[in-house]
């Protein structure tokens, strides 16, 4: 949590605003391209995961059309799906909200929008520099971070797989019988690397961080399943239970004879 926080605040200190003049810097870039972005959908909470926002604000920018309607759709059933390009525009909103109103965040979004149709693959090969009258913004540090995450979910998404035959269709991580999302507990619950690397032979860091990425992104429905996974010290939770008569009798005072 403190890097992404850290991220967050390195991309809108990158936000440049300047009246009468701008003293321009601009971030280098990989020329790694993006995902395929002109077939990319993401799920609102990809997307929220790529932009470094919540789920709540992804959906806000749609339902107060902050952000153009050619950068989402909504299918029949209302479920939602943004490209990804929305997410350098849902980044910049919420991520300058502190030295931009909220009017010059919709115009710049607007202008961006523009441009962003004209090259779906948003490779960052030349300034990506946004000159409204006094205004001048740096999409940079946006873009660049959108391409970041993006990346990351492309590599959480090749590690994890289903198989009906094994753990009745659970996502494990490939080549393993590791089950995602208990790895992503651990890491959410702040456990050790080591005690996790222990419980779960054949993890890697990488893994583990990469399945704590890809639990986020695509959060599992329902009631969890019982844990089943080997337990790390310190951290696990038994999944026993006793009924609400047998605890009372247990924790009332007994009589002595």
């Amino acid at each position: 949590m403190k890097g992404r926080a850290s991220n967050l605040a390195l991309a809108a200190a990158h936000v440049f605003v300047y009246t009468f003049r701008c003293i321009g810097m601009i971030i280098p870039f990989s020329r790694q391209p993006m995902l395929s972005t002109h077939a990319e959908l993401l799920t609102p909470t990809e997307a929220a995961v790529v932009s470094s926002v919540d789920v709540r604000d992804v959906n806000r920018v749609i339902d107060e059309r902050i952000l153009p309607s050619d950068f989402y759709r909504v299918n029949p059933d209302r479920s939602r799906r943004l490209l990804a390009e929305a997410c350098t525009l849902i980044s910049f909103y919420f991520h300058a909200a502190k030295v931009l109103t909220a009017e010059e965040r919709v115009r710049a979004i607007a202008a961006a929008s523009s441009r962003l149709r004209e090259d779906p693959v948003a490779l960052p090969e030349t300034e990506w520099i946004i000159r409204q009258e006094f205004l001048t913004i740096d999409l940079a540090p946006f873009l660049k971070s959108v391409h970041q995450k993006l990346a990351e979910l492309s590599k959480a998404r090749a590690l994890v797989v289903e198989d009906p035959d094994i753990l009745s269709g659970t996502p494990i991580i490939r080549e393993t019988r590791i089950p995602v999302y208990d790895v992503a507990a651990s890491v959410s619950a702040g456990s050790p690397m080591n005690r996790i690397l222990a419980a779960y032979p054949g993890l890697t860091p990488e893994m583990a961080r990469l399945a704590a990425l890809y639990a986020v992104a695509n959060p599992q429905r329902g009631r969890p399943r019982e844990d089943r996974s080997p337990a790390v010290r310190g951290l696990a939770v038994s999944s026993r239970r006793t009924s609400r008569r047998k605890r009372a009798h247990e924790a009332a005072p007994r009589r002595m004879p």
